[in-house]
């Protein structure tokens, strides 16, 4: 039988304890962690052996490791350790590592692993939503601030839908979807090695896995519940099954709206009866649908907030990735309500700005999402396909 030859990276090991997993040297592989978790097959328990793996800086180990995608670091095996070692920070750090390298450009994943790269992040939106407004502001005879000619706040009198606003986020939305794409082919072709393991014969096919794993995972966080036992010192936090689900439906409800406006917009083109104009009225049904998606997305960031402020500061392990995504989707829902509020109470200027800073912060959300946390989402997604795909459950 061939040995495999095992090729330690002391530099990795430093980055994986400057990520937040700057504990790890204090395992001495009790296996509790193992055993604490819920989630950890028996014949492939974890995080153990990523802990080994991460000490001895095995980058390719854990690169390959699809067990690391599985983790839904719920920290009951970083609050039983004995050492203290913190086996769900390191799991977190190792994830970020790995999808901040998975994807080109690689200097996005660096910009995203520090606050230092914050400034270069914000400045690619601002100077390309700041130079739409100046070009159409030169279209309206240099007024920045136009009406309609009823009189009412129309964002669309600068920030037209059909030459910027939507050719801009289509080519965002869909570049991203393309990263991720080349990310998750990527991510499978690490899993091989590991994978050939856990072959016992493919099963289905990858879609109806896909399908299965959204609704079992996704829809209903139902494996939520297997981690929801709080921290092992009996310190009651808000539910994070609940925070993710109000996230999580927000978001549908939110790309629900914005898929109706824009068939109403291009479709009613062609067909008068669907057309629908905007800026809607409250009352409107597409409207209403808005503000409660809008009502959730406040309620999950309000409590994963909270939960993330309820953990020490010991525990925050790499917890950059986290108040970064937390972060920005609170600009991305403050400037949304507060452009509607300010449009309403018809303060033009505000309004304006606000919507310009909402777009700045939509951009960046989606923009960077193969690098950010939120990239995560569809990475362990593709994760749990490919086990499912292979015979583990």
């Amino acid at each position: 039988m061939a040995q495999q030859m095992l090729k330690p990276d002391a530099a990795f090991a430093r980055e994986i304890a400057q990520a937040g997993g700057q504990s790890v040297k204090k395992c001495y592989q009790c296996a509790t962690c193992a055993v604490a978790c819920p989630l950890a097959p028996a014949n492939a328990p974890y995080p153990r052996k990523e802990m080994i793996w991460a000490s001895w800086g095995l980058k390719d180990k854990l690169r390959g490791d699809v067990d690391l995608w599985l983790c839904h670091n719920c920290g009951n095996c970083s609050d039983l350790c004995p050492r203290g070692a913190r086996p769900a920070e390191m799991m977190a750090a190792a994830r970020n590592m790995v999808y901040r390298d998975l994807t080109a450009p690689s200097v996005v994943g660096k910009w995203m692993s520090s606050p230092a790269g914050l400034p270069y992040l914000f400045a690619i939106p601002a100077i390309l939503w700041l130079l739409v407004w100046w070009i159409a502001a030169g279209f309206n005879g240099g007024n920045w601030f136009p009406r309609a000619a009823d009189g009412r706040i129309v964002f669309g009198q600068i920030f037209y839908g059909d030459y910027t606003i939507d050719p801009i986020f289509m080519l965002t939305f869909f570049g991203a979807v393309f990263v991720l794409y080349r990310g998750v082919r990527k991510l499978w072709e690490l899993f091989r090695p590991e994978g050939k393991l856990l072959v016992v014969g493919r099963t289905r096919h990858w879609i109806l896995h896909l399908v299965d794993v959204l609704i079992e995972e996704v829809v209903t966080h139902g494996r939520f519940d297997d981690c929801e036992t709080g921290p092992a010192t009996g310190k009651a936090t808000p539910s994070r099954k609940f925070g993710h689900m109000f996230l999580v439906w927000s978001f549908i409800l939110l790309a629900f709206v914005t898929a109706m406006v824009a068939l109403g917009h291009w479709g009613g083109k062609v067909i008068p009866l669907i057309k629908i104009e905007t800026p809607m009225s409250l009352l409107f049904p597409l409207k209403i649908l808005a503000n409660v998606g809008a009502l959730l997305l406040l309620c999950g960031l309000g409590i994963l907030t909270a939960r993330r402020l309820a953990l020490n500061p010991d525990d925050q392990g790499s917890g950059y990735y986290d108040w970064y995504l937390l972060g920005i989707i609170w600009l991305v829902a403050v400037t949304g309500i507060g452009t509607q509020c300010f449009r309403l109470a018809d303060a033009i200027r505000p309004a304006f700005m606000t919507y310009y800073l909402h777009l700045v912060f939509v951009w960046m959300l989606f923009a960077y999402l193969p690098w950010s946390k939120l990239g995560h989402f569809v990475y362990r997604t593709a994760a749990l396909v490919y086990v499912r795909m292979y015979g583990r459950s």
